[in-house]
């Protein structure tokens, strides 16, 4: 092939990438303004997070009928939280008509990001469960989970109570840069969920490894921790980088209606897929008899 033929290959090709990426820009957009797709994206939505409701409840249901004499366990509160957080959102995106349609929009964010942050203290609870088996197996006592208990609640309380704060500034003055704060709080939030899962999580998996093999449950358990570990690290960074780059770019902004398909990746694989494969990784029920890795939360 000589020089002018390569040439107007490369013309062609030029001219074949900016036609289709008019087509594809031409495309999104009619998708993103069509009432049709965003009716059935936000109902898609609604309906998955009905199905994993569903599931944590019929595993709270089961739990308790298992051991109704232990009380609130962690396990039974962790479930229930999940059963809460789907349910909210299943609500929210069923009615997303009047949810992103409200005139004062901080109403619209506080529906949005308040499941997210019961999204994280539901999720941070796993981080506690592990750090209290890997401080009781490490011989460092009920001093430590004392502390530990105490500084999730404290943790939990200081995020909730900024987030209101940012809440009320917003319903007294529609500040842009106020919002933009509240989207960056939101982004290290996940941040401190992400460590949380690396340094607890990863503790507990080195501690596992070094049992012996023969161990009765070690490599069940072991799996177990990994997998979590890794889908709670992906989902709480990917929900970071997102809410970051929604806080500095209006094509990528996640709280209105005509995003659907930006909306409909972030909510299923940040929180519909990586809840389902949880449940389902810590599906097993409790043994019947009193364990010392199962205790009520005083």
């Amino acid at each position: 092939m000589d020089e002018g033929s390569s040439a107007e290959v490369l013309v062609l090709m030029r001219r074949a990438g900016v036609v289709f990426g008019a087509a594809f820009s031409d495309w999104w957009k009619e998708i993103n303004e069509s009432p049709q797709w965003q009716d059935t994206v936000f109902y898609l939505l609604s309906a998955s997070y009905a199905l994993v409701s569903a599931m944590a409840l019929i595993q709270l249901i089961r739990i308790q009928r298992r051991v109704p004499e232990f009380g609130w366990t962690t396990q039974k509160v962790f479930h229930l939280m999940n059963f809460i957080v789907n349910a909210v959102r299943a609500t929210i995106f069923g009615f997303h008509g009047e949810v992103f349609s409200f005139k004062t929009k901080v109403f619209t964010l506080i529906l949005l990001d308040l499941p997210g942050l019961l999204f994280f203290s539901t999720y941070t609870l796993l981080v506690l469960f592990w750090a209290e088996i890997y401080y009781q197996a490490s011989a460092l006592g009920s001093v430590h989970t004392d502390r530990l208990r105490t500084a999730y609640l404290s943790v939990n309380a200081v995020i909730y109570a900024i987030q209101v704060g940012i809440w009320m500034y917003l319903w007294i003055d529609d500040s842009y840069i106020i919002e933009l704060v509240g989207k960056i709080f939101i982004a290290a939030v996940s941040l401190l969920a992400v460590l949380g899962f690396v340094f607890y999580g990863g503790r507990l998996f080195t501690l596992l490894k070094r049992f012996p093999i023969e161990s009765k449950g070690r490599r069940k358990k072991l799996h177990e921790v990994g997998w979590v570990t890794g889908i709670c690290f992906t989902c709480f960074s990917v929900r970071c980088i997102m809410r970051l780059f929604s806080a500095f770019d209006p094509d990528l902004t996640l709280e209105v209606l005509d995003h659907p398909i930006l909306d409909l990746n972030y909510y299923m694989f940040t929180e519909v897929v990586p809840m389902a494969l949880v449940l389902f990784i810590l599906r097993k029920l409790p043994p019947k008899r009193v364990s010392a890795q199962y205790h009520p939360i005083r």
